[in-house]
């Protein structure tokens, strides 16, 4: 072998002894940057428990919340419905009770009136025949019902 030939190989043991020394760094590099990672990860479960604890309780509480609210509007609800159908009940006596006979006392009251008043009453028109009709279409119409008819009906 020549001089050359030696120093070559050399080169390269000495090039394969460094990249083996790189290798073997990053091999310990890696080793603590994973305990480091494991440590971390560690220390943030060990943090993050007790929030996932009070989390956990405040959805329990919002949950509980919840329900009772629905049991209050649906309290509610059935009071409302209740007080509706009462009233309802009450006015339906009232009417009965109350405006109903008022209603007919007056109206016996207004007929009474009218058949004691001075006023004459209108008298209805005769029927004529069809010849006659078309003579008096030009005449003026009968006139229309008072309010005063109305009183007279008693029902």
């Amino acid at each position: 072998m020549t001089d050359w030939a030696t120093v070559f190989l050399a080169a390269i043991a000495l090039a394969t002894g460094v990249m083996a020394l790189i290798q073997v760094g990053v091999i310990i590099y890696g080793a603590r940057l994973a305990h480091r990672v494991n440590k971390l990860a560690d220390r943030v479960e060990r943090e993050i428990d007790p929030v996932m604890g009070r989390v956990t309780e405040m959805s329990a509480d919002a949950s509980r919340a919840t329900k009772l609210a629905v049991a209050q509007v649906e309290r509610a609800d059935e009071m409302m419905a209740r007080l509706s159908k009462r009233a309802d009940e009450t006015m339906d006596l009232a009417q009965q009770v109350l405006v109903v006979p008022a209603q007919r006392g007056l109206a016996l009251f207004d007929s009474l009136r009218e058949a004691f008043s001075s006023k004459p009453k209108p008298k209805p028109a005769p029927e004529k025949a069809p010849e006659q009709a078309a003579d008096t279409a030009a005449a003026p119409a009968a006139e229309p019902p008072s309010e005063n008819d109305d009183a007279l009906f008693v029902g």
